[in-house]
């Protein structure tokens, strides 16, 4: 390539997803997984957790660069929403939610483990992202005094 000719744009990889549609993709496939374990393990608390995992590095890789520092917070809100398919029904409204509560508690480490995993996709991913536009330079003409 010549100088002074216009370098293509950086190739992406992966869907880009804005800070809403992060949330609704984690969301809806916890939920999804949750009824899938459900269904073949029994709701096995320990499958969802391990399900969880890969769910939040997809999160934290496919959204905007923009939406960055909206992935650690959806991804626990995509956890509760998927929790809703596997907690235990103790029968009615106040059953399923000491179910909730009780989900919640006792699987924490994997919440904790998915949200960290997200956190530190994200802070790579920034870092990255600060040092190409560092090495690029600046994009606008200096201003005239």
């Amino acid at each position: 390539m010549r100088p002074g000719t216009a370098q293509p744009p950086a190739r992406r990889t992966g869907p880009r997803l804005t800070g809403l549609g992060g949330g609704l993709f984690c969301a809806a496939l916890m939920f999804l997984l949750g009824l899938i374990d459900q269904m073949l393990f029994g709701a096995s608390l320990t499958v969802y957790g391990v399900l969880f995992l890969p769910v939040c590095a997809l999160t934290a890789l496919w959204v905007r660069g923009n939406d960055l520092l909206t992935a650690p917070v959806l991804v626990p809100i995509g956890f509760v929403v998927g929790l809703l398919a596997v907690a235990d029904d103790g029968g009615g409204m106040a059953g399923r939610l000491m179910g909730l509560v009780t989900a919640l508690a006792t699987q924490a480490g994997w919440l904790y483990g998915g949200t960290l995993i997200a956190g530190v996709t994200v802070i790579v991913r920034r870092i990255r992202r600060v040092r190409r536009r560092r090495r690029l330079g600046p994009t606008r003409p200096p201003a005239q005094a």
